[in-house]
């Protein structure tokens, strides 16, 4: 089996079994863009994190930056955690503005606020969302770029990023371990993915 078969496969078996446990994340959430290439052609991938436990909790790649329609990235994130936020945090972008009224803002209280966080090209940017932005540059630096926007290897790194990979920021912990999901024995991945053939069977 080739390499990227095996991705395929053990991704797809893990996250069918992961995506059926609610993570307990805060109630504040971020959400930014970074440009991928697809087959040489520039993409985006958009993508919401939970601030406290830094869980990656939504991912979409899009054609446009400015004219993508955020909407279904912030009703998989709603989705995920079982509840809308209590403030949203993104860019200036507009995708985010039509998405945030349109998924997330109600008359009645309690309403989730969208802070809009600017920075000027003179800032140190040491937003968080930015940091998880970098580590997927690194990683999609290594692989030159993507073959299709649809590739099993986009969840497969949220995937390591949210149960696998420690994380300075939280102490060598990881997001899942920091939303109450505890993935036990020495070899995390051997765990998870014990756990969703037994669920297959």
């Amino acid at each position: 089996m080739s390499t990227y078969r095996w991705i395929a496969k053990y991704t797809s078996l893990m996250n069918e079994y992961l995506e059926k446990i609610t993570p307990n994340v805060s109630d504040t959430w971020r959400a930014d863009e970074v440009y991928v290439k697809v087959k040489g052609n520039l993409k985006y991938l958009f993508a919401m994190m939970d601030d406290e436990t830094r869980f990656w909790m939504a991912q979409e790649v899009a054609d446009s930056k400015e004219r993508h329609d955020a909407r279904g990235l912030f009703a998989k994130g709603k989705k995920v955690a079982g509840k809308r936020p209590a403030k949203i945090i993104t860019d200036g972008l507009w995708s985010y503005k039509e998405a945030y009224k349109r998924e997330f803002f109600t008359i009645a209280n309690p309403r989730t606020i969208h802070e809009v966080s600017v920075m000027t090209k003179n800032q140190h940017d040491n937003n968080k969302m930015e940091r998880m932005n970098g580590e997927f540059r690194d990683r999609e630096k290594v692989m030159r770029g993507l073959k299709k926007s649809d590739t099993p290897i986009l969840k497969g790194i949220q995937l390591y990023h949210n149960y696998f990979r420690p994380h300075e920021g939280l102490n060598g912990d990881t997001p899942a371990s920091q939303a109450g999901i505890k993935i036990e024995g020495t070899n995390k991945w051997i765990t998870v993915i014990q756990n969703a053939t037994k669920l297959q069977n």
